[in-house]
């Protein structure tokens, strides 16, 4: 769960970088938000960079946090404030393999 909250300290001082190195070098991104599929360090910095770069004044709060047997839940403020859910995956050094998000109803 620690990586999640890295990830979201990341997201919240706008620190690309150090939120790629999070990541695993093949790491892959299903957002159901935007309806995009992406994969690999260039491309997620490619998605996330216009992301970080605008976002509204409550982006990236916490709202909950669970572990599940296949990886981390993650209920949060998205880039424009807006309920989201992400569901992360990792691999066996602890890097996010995978993550798979949508907004919250």
């Amino acid at each position: 769960m620690a990586v999640v909250v890295d990830w979201l300290d990341c997201c919240k001082s706008r620190d690309l970088e150090a939120m790629l190195d999070l990541c695993a070098e093949n790491a892959a991104l299903d957002c159901a938000c935007d309806g995009v599929q992406v994969s690999g360090r260039s491309a997620l910095a490619a998605y996330w960079a216009p992301k970080l770069a605008n976002t509204s004044s409550g982006a990236f709060g916490l709202e909950e946090i669970t572990p599940r047997d296949d990886g981390v839940m993650l209920d949060y403020l998205d880039f424009e404030s807006r309920p989201a859910r992400v569901l992360f995956a990792f691999d066996k050094e602890g890097k996010i393999a995978h993550m798979g998000c949508a907004l919250s109803s």
